[in-house]
């Protein structure tokens, strides 16, 4: 990412954790657009259609707070997907919606919902996970580069559920910035936590304190940035 003299400056990004658990006074479910009530409806576990449910009603309601647009009026769409050009990239508002819409990203895991919001022009990413089981470490981490590897390989004890939770919820978060997901190859970049200079070139990235069994962080294009971490959507 080139420089430019603005980038001295952190980018303040804003972040709520909800836990889908508790009761959402603030939240009013009806503002979902008839696609996200049927996608809803659909789960089959409870626990799955209340986290969805919360997410998206959380979403809309920090969107509608941030723009001034009713939440129920906000509309979406997605931007070209980095990889193959096709319409799954990162999502954003209608362009008819609001003019200098903020970047946004969601996401759900476990009983958490994690939002954040950063300035137009500075894409943002977020992930919450359960942390895994001992086996799906030893499953999956053989997928992340190859720094991330030996990180993990030389805490005391070996590889833990939480030290692969923290490199994996980075991860994600960077890729769902970059707009790839997991389209792009896990192994290509280092998004670890001992070695900052290796870190992808104008992002910043932040492992986020979360309930002990999960693990969240988020990803920003800027080379510096601070943020605030907001309990619930008001």
């Amino acid at each position: 990412m080139r420089a430019t003299p603005g980038d001295a400056l952190p980018v303040q990004v804003d972040l709520w954790i909800v836990d889908a658990r508790a009761p959402q006074p603030a939240l009013d479910p009806t503002v979902l657009d008839a696609a996200e009530r049927d996608r809803a409806s659909r789960f089959v576990r409870e626990d799955d259609r209340v986290l969805y449910t919360v997410a998206h009603t959380a979403l809309r309601t920090v969107l509608a707070a941030r723009t001034g647009i009713p939440a129920a009026d906000l509309r979406f769409d997605r931007e070209p997907c980095p990889c193959c050009g096709a319409p799954h990239g990162r999502p954003r508002l209608a362009s008819s919606v609001v003019g200098s819409e903020p970047e946004f990203s969601l996401s759900h895991g476990g009983d958490l919902v994690l939002i954040g919001l950063a300035p137009a022009g500075r894409p943002i990413g977020v992930d919450v996970e359960r942390l895994p089981r001992a086996d799906t470490v030893r499953e999956t981490m053989t997928t992340l580069h190859p720094a991330e590897q030996a990180e993990l390989a030389a805490a005391p004890g070996g590889p833990s559920p939480e030290g692969f939770a923290r490199i994996w919820t980075r991860k994600e978060a960077y890729l769902k910035a970059l707009g790839t997901g997991l389209g792009r190859d896990p192994s290509l970049d280092y998004v670890g936590e001992s070695s900052p200079a290796s870190l992808p070139p104008g992002w910043t990235l932040s492992t986020l304190p979360a309930r002990a069994d999960h693990a969240a962080a988020f990803a920003v294009a800027a080379p510096s940035a601070t943020y605030a971490l907001h309990d619930a959507p008001a």
